[in-house]
């Protein structure tokens, strides 16, 4: 395998580690549903942060292959 797909797959088991801890938000709408607005409200802050750590790696990703692109 190239190193340049070795560097990549990381990248791309992170984002969809991170993905998969979103799932936050299936606790957020639960407790918006009991009326425990405190804790819904935690879980869609870290919710919307584990979607932004899957971002940040794809866009790394996506970084990279923009500089290797040619024009």
């Amino acid at each position: 395998m190239s190193e340049r797909y070795e560097e990549a797959a990381p990248l791309h088991e992170s984002a969809a580690l991170e993905l998969e801890l979103a799932a936050h938000c299936r606790t957020t709408a639960t407790h918006f549903r009991d009326g425990n607005v405190p804790r819904a409200a935690a879980h869609a802050w870290a919710a919307l942060g584990h979607l932004r750590e899957a971002e940040a790696a794809l866009e790394a990703q996506a970084r990279e292959h923009a500089r290797r692109s040619t024009p």
